[in-house]
């Protein structure tokens, strides 16, 4: 398995990564939408209902300058193929999208964060950092689950 940060060196406004995954579509899939798993690799999830245009919060920690909570609205779901959620941290207002393709080993998940402002510089580099982290978090969990 393998996780590459394939964000372009001149990109400021979106982030990309690509994670070749030897594991089917369906557990993936699993992984980015059942609300106990995305708290283990991703964060603690209330109100997570998968139909399009369902809110539902993610929760951390406060840490200073954000009480820790990630307000997401559901933009697009299509079964183990594409998931789109809208990731609003004060005035941090991007979407998130996982695209899952099938290889013969298992599932090329593409991970994309876009709509950073050119003035949000510091949170593109912490998403970016915080996304590589989870990213290795879904690696492992995939690992163990069944």
């Amino acid at each position: 398995m393998t996780l590459a940060d394939t964000t372009a060196r001149s990109q400021s406004e979106s982030i990309s990564f690509e994670f070749d995954l030897q594991h089917p579509p369906e557990k993936v899939w699993r992984a980015l939408t059942d609300p106990v798993l995305l708290a283990e690799w991703l964060l603690p999830v209330v109100g997570h209902k998968l139909e399009p245009g369902a809110a539902f919060t993610f929760t951390a920690p406060p840490q200073p300058g954000w009480d820790g909570t990630v307000s997401c609205r559901f933009v697009e779901i299509e079964a183990r193929r594409k998931l789109s959620w809208t990731w609003v941290v004060g005035d941090i207002d991007t979407v998130v999208t996982f695209t899952l393709t099938p290889t013969a080993s298992g599932t090329r998940l593409s991970l994309v964060q876009s709509g950073f402002k050119p003035d949000q510089k510091r949170n593109f580099g912490g998403a970016r950092y915080g996304w590589k982290m989870m990213g290795e978090k879904l690696v492992d969990l995939l690992a163990r689950i069944t």
